[in-house]
């Protein structure tokens, strides 16, 4: 255990330091844009190339990212050139609204994924069956900002049941959040319930439940006791997938819905050039990425104990796409 969460540590470590500099190498193409963003497009080209020196973007590429690198390790996240404050300070109340809303997302959406994939591969060809396949065909099937644009059509303008923004502006509202969760969680069930769907027939199709059937045990026994663990093999991989790419889709969400979080944060400062705060988005976001891929590796580990943290290599990825053809 401890030499896998080593080389796991070690693993993310690299991956942060590739991410860092691949960002900083993609933001310094543009620099000259931090400076228009400051200044205003109408700026002289003497007044940006002042601007440029006195925050020390003139400095060579490899000295600024080795003096961000040092402050970003300190605890010293640098400064917003577009908000005018501290990065830390604007990307921890942010990220905070993302993981509440990224963590009811999950909350709403395992438990009904997980219910509708397994009463469909339990009575695999019934109408039921066909229904839930249905869906989850049309609901992967959608782009997030039309789900967005749909759900909006039929509940804020047409049935006027729900508000149309979720901005929070007189402090939390529940009501604000159905819409963002009603989007996020559209995919998010189509998808993890298709993967369940298949992983319950391949299992209820196995020598072990056969035998179980002429023992005269009942569907539920041999669900609860036979099957269930072995199904959610590969349901886990698709949640732990689900869960950094909740941090690119809320994007979509938040911006569509002026919910102020993580995914806005983001996308303000992709907009305004913004390097400081975007390297820190892309920190926290590969951190995310390479957490669940430890926690998948470690419930894989427990669900099939036949995995050793040794064979961890491509095994859930190999699992999950046997799963979706």
């Amino acid at each position: 255990m401890a030499h896998f969460l080593l080389r796991k540590l070690l693993a993310l470590l690299a991956t942060l330091l590739s991410v860092s500099l691949i960002v900083f190498l993609a933001l310094e193409l543009n620099i000259e844009d931090v400076a228009i963003n400051v200044l205003g497009p109408y700026s002289a080209a003497d007044q940006r190339a002042a601007w440029l020196v006195e925050h020390g973007y003139n400095q060579p590429f490899v000295w600024r990212y080795l003096l961000w690198l040092k402050d970003f390790v300190s605890g010293d996240w640098g400064t917003s050139v577009y908000f005018r404050e501290s990065v830390i300070k604007l990307l921890l109340p942010n990220l905070a609204q993302t993981l509440t809303l990224a963590g009811l997302a999950l909350l709403v959406m395992v438990p009904v994924a997980l219910t509708l994939g397994i009463l469909a591969g339990i009575r695999q060809g019934s109408l039921l069956d066909r229904l839930v396949s249905f869906l989850s065909i049309v609901t992967t099937s959608i782009p997030d900002f039309a789900s967005a644009v749909f759900v909006s059509a039929i509940f804020v303008f047409w049935l006027n049941w729900l508000p149309g923004v979720s901005s929070m502006s007189d402090g939390f509202s529940a009501v604000q959040l159905v819409l963002p969760l009603m989007v996020l969680c559209l995919f998010g069930i189509g998808y993890l319930a298709r993967i369940t769907r298949a992983s319950m027939v391949e299992v209820m199709q196995s020598p072990y439940i056969r035998t179980a059937r002429l023992k005269g045990a009942s569907t539920a026994r041999i669900v609860v006791r036979h099957a269930l663990r072995n199904v959610l093999i590969a349901p886990i991989t698709v949640i732990m997938l689900y869960i950094p790419w909740l941090l690119s889709n809320v994007i979509v969400v938040e911006v569509f819905f002026a919910y102020k979080g993580f995914g806005s944060l983001l996308y303000t400062a992709s907009l305004n050039h913004d390097v400081y705060l975007i390297e820190a988005c892309a920190m926290v976001s590969a951190v995310v990425v390479g957490i669940t891929k430890i926690f998948s590796d470690l419930a894989y580990t427990w669900l099939n104990p036949r995995i050793t943290l040794r064979s961890l290599g491509a095994v859930s990825y190999t699992h999950l796409r046997a799963h979706e053809t």
